[in-house]
């Protein structure tokens, strides 16, 4: 630990628990040491070798068995937050981030949460009353009606009922979570059974809750969302937006910030909103307002996430404010320290998410061996990571890997950067989707800027993939791959596998050149 005359600030507590694992972990974790404090972090067993358990001070082993007895388990985090003697507990983001009785049980263990009140956790992470919110404060929503039918209903009448009234075709979301789970498309009525059962089957899996309510389905419109930061001194403000617009799925691939979609008077339309919309429930830390923005300049409110975002790094890049650091420091009773008017955009800032899956295949979730595991690097180029090289990626976790975030003064060099580094991003023994991420960010529709979430769902997926070598290229791989001692059925160069029946990998060249405007 730093002596007193070089900690950052006067933080309420010494100690920290991070209460997750994988790259956030680390995240958090660095954060925290570099404030001068100490940084605890918690395990199960398969994670005994991890990166955020070498990384931390302390690190303190969870009960054995799934995830409900150890990163879910309330009760082992708070006494293990006892044990190591931490004062405040960061929930990173998924697993207990968002559950209110988590967040009640910390504070009144008499340890600081380092995040909103339970009170703003469960008003936001009720879609239904968290819209019913928004509409009371004034906060544009996306028209649709307030409908709940719990799991197991006999009848979906009063839902058939609000789905007349919204008409086809409509969304049905669940409303106890996000990420895309407990959410399907519904294009007719004669679907809808059909579809709310599996909604809710897969929000009661996800979320211990099958509820689900329904609203209008708006096409070839952006996902935009505003980063927030209030203080417990009735300051709030926000850091601009992140556009997330490349989905696959509901699930976000790439997102930017600023958004190449928002002018000036819309950005700063939003940014009220979401201020707005934080006010509404009192909030307090760094959290996260998404809208959905149409084509002609009309933006709704979708949810908020009371929590650290994934694409956080985004806006730390062309901001220059640490949002982990801002929460550390919020979570001790300081003011933010920065107004509304010192708020800036420098540059343009991508990030894509590193992911052990395979487009070819679905993107199955890939499994194996990181035998080989080199992060690009250099001038604008961030990689947030939980994995190096040795480690074992199996079916126990989610799949990301890694967070690749690149910042250049201009959005066309941010995504030259983003290609290069791409590249040169070599991930051997497992699957990825590095070439496919490479793909889509060189696609006409993103080099234009013209994205909206229907993108990746609607088009042919056969143009986000590598073309076919030339012939000559296939026996230069293959030359290189015996050279490298490679099982051309396990391995292979920027994260695909040589195919066992071409020969080739995913990504041939990795001096393939692109064609940029």
């Amino acid at each position: 630990m730093f002596p007193e005359w070089m900690q950052g600030a006067p933080y309420r507590f010494d100690t920290v628990l991070v209460a997750n694992r994988g790259e956030i972990a680390v995240r958090v974790l660095r954060a925290v040491k570099e404030a001068g404090l100490r940084a605890v972090a918690v395990y199960s067993k398969p994670d005994s070798e991890s990166l955020h358990v070498e990384i931390a001070d302390e690190a303190i082993l969870l009960p054995d068995g799934p995830l409900s007895e150890n990163y879910l388990n309330q009760e082992a985090i708070i006494e293990a937050a006892r044990t190591s003697g931490a004062g405040a507990i960061h929930p990173g983001y998924g697993f207990l981030s968002e559950r209110a009785d988590f967040a009640r049980a910390v504070s009144d263990s008499e340890i600081i949460w380092i995040g909103p009140g339970a009170e703003s956790i469960e008003v936001m992470g009720d879609k239904i009353s968290a819209r019913s919110r928004m509409i009371s404060s004034g906060v544009p929503v996306i028209p649709g009606d307030e409908v709940s039918i719990p799991e197991g209903g006999a009848h979906l009448g009063p839902l058939a009922v609000a789905a007349a009234k919204v008409g086809y075709p409509l969304l049905l979301k669940a409303s106890a979570g996000g990420g895309g789970k407990g959410m399907r498309v519904v294009r007719e009525p004669k679907m809808l059974r059909t579809e709310y059962e599996a909604a809710a089957r897969e929000a009661t899996a996800a979320f211990g809750d099958g509820t689900v309510y329904v609203e209008r389905l708006l096409t070839g419109a952006r996902h935009v969302e505003i980063q927030v930061l209030a203080d417990t001194h009735g300051n709030c403000i926000h850091l601009n937006e992140r556009d997330c617009s490349l989905q696959r799925r509901h699930q976000k691939v790439i997102e930017e910030a600023p958004s190449p979609g928002v002018s000036d008077s819309v950005r700063s339309s939003m940014g009220d909103a979401a201020v707005l919309a934080a006010k509404a429930v009192n909030y307090v830390g760094a959290g996260t307002v998404e809208f959905l923005l149409s084509s002609n300049g009309e933006f709704f409110f979708l949810e908020m996430n009371t929590r650290l975002q994934v694409e956080h790094p985004v806006t730390e890049m062309i901001t220059g404010v640490d949002l982990v650091q801002k929460q550390l420091e919020i979570a001790s009773g300081l003011e933010m320290g920065i107004s509304q008017d010192q708020v800036t955009i420098s540059g343009h800032a991508i990030e894509a998410r590193i992911y052990a899956e395979d487009a070819t295949r679905g993107f199955l979730p890939a499994i194996g061996t990181l035998s080989t595991w080199v992060a690009p690097s250099g001038p604008g180029i961030r990689v947030d990571s939980g994995v190096r090289q040795g480690d074992e990626v199996t079916v126990n976790f989610d799949p990301m890997l890694a967070k690749l975030v690149v910042h250049a003064p201009t959005r066309k060099a941010a995504i030259r950067r983003l290609d290069s580094a791409l590249s040169n991003f070599v991930a051997l023994g497992v699957v990825t989707n590095i070439s496919f991420l490479r793909n889509a960010a060189s696609h006409p529709a993103f080099l234009s800027g013209n994205i909206t979430t229907d993108l990746l769902d609607s088009s042919d997926i056969s143009e986000f993939r590598d073309p076919e070598p030339p012939a000559k290229a296939l026996v230069s791989i293959a030359e290189a791959a015996l050279r490298m001692g490679l099982d051309k059925t396990h391995s292979g160069v920027a994260g695909n596998p040589v195919d066992e029946h071409t020969g080739h990998s995913g990504d041939p060249f990795r001096t393939l050149s692109r064609s940029y405007p």
